[in-house]
This record gives C-alpha cells, sequence and structure tokens, in this order.
C-alpha cells in the first residue's frame, strides 16, 4: 500500500558520554571486571530480545534477530524484565493493588509445564476473572458514552495503578487539549479503584470525561472469532507462552473494544498534537521502504476503527488462530502487519481502511527516542529542535514515545519533549519529573 509523502529524513541521534572512574588496586579492577563483563552480556541480550529492528535507520524493516540467553542471566534478565515493566509498587496503593501485578510464566520449560502452570494459577490470573465489578462493564461504558461526547477514545492499563505516573497523566492531559468534549475509557481492574480515581483527579476535576472499567473479557469476546480460544484459556488448555499473559490480552483487549464500540485505541505512552476524530478506519506504519514508499510494518499502539469493522475481526481471528505467548510482538504489532499485508487488496477489504504514513503516529522510532528528550547544546542543536517541532506540529497526530526505551529519560529544559508537553498540557506542573 503507497503511502502519501512526508518527509522522511533521519533524526540525529546523540549519545551521552560517561566519565571514566579512577583507577582502582589490581584486586578491585579484577572485580569491576566481572561485575561489567556480566552487566555487558546480559545487556547485550536484553537488547537483542527487542521486538523491533535495531539498525540505524527507522525506515528499515523491523526483523527479531535469533539470540541465545545464557543460563546464568535468565533470572536477572527476568526481573530486569518485571521492574521496567511494572515499576515498583506503593504503599499508597489499593490494597489489591500488588495482586495485580501479572504473573510471569515460567521460563525454559516444556509447553505442557507452562500449560500446568496456568491451571495451577488460573485463580490468581485478575484479568480472567468475571465477577460482580466487572460484569457491569458493557453498562458502564454505554452510558458513559452515551453523554453525548465528540470522539470516543480506549486505553488499556494491565499494570499496578501506582505505575500510571505523571508522564501517562500528561498523556491524558494531551488528548484532552486536542479534544476538549471526548471521552476516554481507560479499560483496568487496577485504575478502577480509588488510588485510580486519586491519580486521575487532576485531570476529572477540569471537567474532561474519564472513565475507568474493570473489563470483563468473557462478555467483550462474545460472539467475536477469538471467544472459543478465550474460553479454552480460562479452562487452562492453552499454552500462556513465556510472556506475562496480560500483556499479550492487552494486544486482544484492544481489538474487542473497539470492535465492540468503534473510536480510537492509543497506548498511554503517547502526546497528542492535534485532532484525531477526522480519521476513520486507519492504522499507522511504523515503518516504510524509502525508495518505493511502501510500508514495511505496522504497529497497533494507535488505531482508528468503526464498530464492527471487518478489518478488526480479521484481527481477532488471526490473534486465536496464531497465539504465540513467547513472541514478542507476533500477537500485536506483527499481527496486524501480516494481516493487512494478506487482506488490503481483497474484495471486502480494499478501499475500506488506509494506513498511515510513520510521521502519522510514530515520527521517531524506538531506537531515536532519546534524541527528543535532551536540551539543546549549541545553536545548531537550538535550529533542529526549532525544525523538528515544525515538522511534528505540521505532520504528526501523536508522538509514540517508546516507554519502554525512554521511561528512564529526563526531560530536559528546552528539549523537543518539553517544548510538545507544554504546548499540549492542561495542568502543566510535571513536564520536568515525569
Amino acid at each position: 500500500m503507497k503511502l502519501s509523502k512526508l518527509s522522511r529524513k533521519a533524526l540525529d541521534h546523540r549519545a551521552a558520554r560517561h566519565a571514566k572512574p579512577f583507577a582502582l588496586t589490581v584486586i578491585t579492577l579484577a572485580g569491576v571486571f566481572f561485575i561489567v563483563s556480566s552487566d555487558t552480556a546480559i545487556s547485550d541480550v536484553s537488547l537483542r530480545s527487542l521486538p523491533f529492528n535495531n539498525s540505524a535507520s527507522d525506515q528499515q524493516e523491523a526483523r527479531r534477530p535469533e539470540f541465545v540467553i545464557l543460563p546464568s542471566a535468565v533470572h536477572s534478565l527476568q526481573l530486569q524484565s518485571i521492574t521496567e515493566e511494572f515499576g515498583e509498587a506503593s504503599e499508597e496503593d489499593d490494597p489489591d493493588d500488588h495482586s495485580s501485578y501479572p504473573l510471569v510464566p515460567p521460563v525454559n520449560v516444556t509447553e505442557e509445564e507452562r500449560i500446568r502452570w496456568l491451571r495451577e494459577n488460573l485463580v490468581n490470573f485478575d484479568i480472567l476473572k468475571s465477577d460482580n465489578t466487572a460484569r457491569k462493564f458493557h453498562s458502564r461504558v454505554a452510558r458513559f458514552l452515551g453523554q453525548g461526547c465528540s470522539s470516543q477514545f480506549f486505553m488499556t492499563w494491565i499494570s499496578p495503578a501506582s505505575s500510571f505516573g505523571s508522564r501517562e497523566l500528561l498523556g491524558v492531559e494531551s488528548l484532552f487539549r486536542a479534544h476538549p468534549k471526548g471521552c476516554l475509557v481507560i479499560v483496568s481492574r487496577t485504575m478502577d479503584s480509588r488510588r485510580g480515581r486519586k491519580i486521575l483527579k487532576p485531570v476529572t476535576d477540569l471537567g474532561f470525561k474519564v472513565l475507568a472499567a474493570t473489563p470483563d473479557l468473557a462478555q467483550l469476546l462474545r460472539r467475536t472469532p477469538a471467544e472459543a480460544w478465550f474460553d479454552e484459556l480460562r479452562k487452562g488448555n492453552k499454552d500462556p507462552g513465556e510472556i506475562p499473559l496480560a500483556q499479550n490480552l492487552s494486544n486482544l483487549i484492544r481489538l474487542a473494544v473497539l470492535y465492540r464500540y468503534g473510536g480510537v485505541y492509543l497506548d498511554t505512552d503517547f502526546i497528542i498534537l492535534k485532532d484525531i476524530s477526522p480519521l476513520r478506519n486507519c492504522i499507522g506504519a511504523q515503518s516504510i521502504n524509502p525508495v518505493s514508499g511502501n510500508w514495511t510494518r505496522l504497529n497497533n499502539a494507535a488505531m482508528v476503527f468503526d464498530r464492527h469493522h471487518p478489518l478488526l475481526r480479521k484481527f481477532m481471528q488471526e490473534f486465536a488462530l496464531t497465539f504465540d505467548g513467547s513472541k514478542w510482538g507476533h500477537n500485536g504489532p506483527y499481527l496486524v502487519s501480516r494481516v493487512v499485508e494478506r487482506v488490503e487488496s481483497r474484495v471486502g477489504y480494499r478501499g475500506r481502511f488506509s494506513v498511515m504514513p510513520p510521521m502519522a503516529f510514530y515520527p521517531v522510532g524506538w531506537t531515536h527516542i532519546g534524541s527528543l528528550f535532551g536540551s539543546p547544546r549549541s545553536k545548531g542543536d537550538a535550529r533542529w529542535v526549532e525544525a523538528k517541532i515544525a515538522q511534528l506540529s505540521e505532520d504528526t497526530y501523536g508522538v509514540h514515545l517508546w516507554n519502554k526505551q525512554s521511561r528512564g529519560l529526563r526531560i530536559e529544559e528546552g528539549s523537543v519533549m518539553a517544548r510538545l508537553i507544554a504546548d499540549n498540557c492542561v495542568n502543566c506542573e510535571r513536564i520536568y519529573s515525569s
């Protein structure tokens, strides 16, 4: 599918340099060498296991390279992954907030052993529960969306409420800055709580419409192509894979809510720059071929679709038929990419949706996202910031921040990020602390 012409300039990436420590004794140096060597091996495996391309150009097709994890590194990698993904809990959490950390399947075991583990832990999977709160999901959402929304938005949140931080809240603020009459549903058990309401209070106190609602997945997936698959999962008859099940189910939830209600789905790590409501039935390309202009990878972090759109149904069918819980991205970005590649020219799909160019939602690839956070160090840097702001303001609906790569970066004064947030926030109180 050909994309519209937009600027494809590669971003400059500035690597920070760190000073070397003062020379130590021979014995101390040997100990430091051992620690650094071990950490380097683990870091290298972690980077090579990421789901998207780490080549120099963001426009190249992303492919996940093969890698081998050393047995000694498995435990450290697993702990590091959990910490990065879900953060640390606060003592101020709701009493049930800690129980919402997604359960991590065992690694280096057989499929049969993972299925047995799933059956033994089914009762502990909050995301699979259909309790009184969850069963009210549809009535609550339908009532909420029926109050005169100019546009309806959906996000998912599978982590504890304590992990919904300042940066996520700034993203919510930017959504309402561009859509003050819009309605946002956050599909989440943890945010549907006292703690969640407190976190969202700075936005709701301003009169913006936000609802955090606990999903009933059995109800949500009823009469969809994924219904039978989910029923088997709840019985413990499916291999959950090695990735936390909630992360994979998040990919399915976003498809199901759009299919049932229609609207806009956005990941929580977006800064919205302009009104999305004119868009209809589209999905964003993450990368394109710079020669042909054709997309090479799509992403499911931003999607706009009408209710009951056939492409959403096809996505859910693909999820159920090809689910693999051990491959990063297989049930998300890779899924939407392979389905669209198959159906884009077929009768019934051709002309019924469009693919937006990378500048629309993914103007900066994850390998270069750090360039938006640093303050200008020279006149050349300052000119680059101004040029980038002008480009994004013209061509971009929202900037995906690739949180796994950028969550540890500080937003520096005068940076592209600081400027974007200052221009698109509501309270604007936490720009440099987020």
